[in-house]
């Protein structure tokens, strides 16, 4: 799998599932496709993080949208017994991080996400990186 790989967007699926998927992992993919997240990304970062096994990255469109966009999620995570939530940023609503433990969610409004470009942080393919041994 690439560490980041493109879920679904407004225009519609654009991958399945990985294979794989946790039932946590799951449970947040299916809430956010529920309640129309844009964009959502998954990032494994197994191997490469020891603060989560995945990063999901979505946006919702607007200040409101992105706490309805958390407060259901901890709430479907709750219900389902999946763990208590931590989460940040819930009273703005411009980035808000939700901590599940193997899972950490980066909720974002459009522009927010695109000045943070925290995708680009987690890319293989990031032009900003060296390798250290050149």
């Amino acid at each position: 799998m690439d560490p980041i790989e493109p879920i679904h967007s407004e225009d519609g699926p654009q991958a399945p599932l990985p294979v794989g998927s946790t039932v946590l992992e799951q449970a947040v993919l299916s809430r956010l496709d529920e309640d129309k997240a844009q964009d959502i990304v998954l990032i494994d970062l197994k191997g490469k993080s020891p603060m989560a096994d995945t990063m999901i990255i979505a946006s919702g469109r607007s200040h409101r949208h992105v706490g309805a966009l958390a407060d259901h999620l901890q709430r479907t995570l709750k219900e389902q017994g999946l763990g208590k939530v931590k989460v940040s940023g819930l009273p703005h609503c411009d980035w808000v991080l939700l901590d599940a433990g193997d899972v950490i969610v980066h909720l974002f409004r459009p522009e927010v996400r695109a000045f943070y470009n925290i995708e680009k942080i987690w890319s293989v393919e990031s032009g900003h990186r060296v390798d250290a041994r050149a």
